[in-house]
């Protein structure tokens, strides 16, 4: 029984060094492994990083203190316990159907109705002049092509 128990130990050191779900610096300690690629594709993560002076709906000041620990090791808890609280509007986001369309909202089309398959796949990216609006003439004027089911804006925002 021991013998098993080591090799199915041994077994699993080997599949976790081989395929790694973290990735250990000496400098950096653990982090997870990002993969980039998948099948013939790239993905690139579009999200910003979440700062406490981001710009946020609803207030001139930005976010402000929206992470704090109340529970850590440190101090003598079992575990680090993190809150973390924001507005809806914070950061990159998906907004839902039902968040400006009140049939959508009757029919409840919230976010979790969506399939994934909508948000994930090829996209076109449009650099969006940082001295124009978005508006119908300047969309008329990109001559997407037809089938482009994705199209991704970077806007002067990109930059905050």
């Amino acid at each position: 029984m021991r013998i098993v128990s080591s090799f199915l130990l041994l077994f699993t050191l080997l599949q976790l060094l081989l395929n790694p779900i973290f990735s250990i610096s000496d400098s950096d300690g653990p982090f997870p492994v990002r993969r980039e690629v998948y099948g013939n594709g790239r993905i690139f993560d579009i999200t910003h990083r979440i700062t406490s002076d981001m710009p946020s709906y609803g207030s001139e000041e930005g976010l402000g203190q929206f992470l704090w620990l109340p529970n850590s090791m440190k101090n003598g808890s079992l575990a680090n316990n993190s809150v973390m609280k924001l507005p809806t509007h914070t950061g990159t986001h998906f907004d839902a159907p039902d968040h400006v369309f009140d049939h959508y909202y009757d029919a409840g089309l919230d976010v979790d109705t969506l399939d994934l398959e909508v948000l994930n796949g090829p996209a076109l990216l449009v650099d969006v002049p940082r001295d124009k609006n978005l508006t119908a003439e300047v969309m008329t004027s990109l001559h997407i092509p037809k089938g482009v089911k994705r199209v991704l804006f970077r806007t002067l925002n990109t930059d905050r």
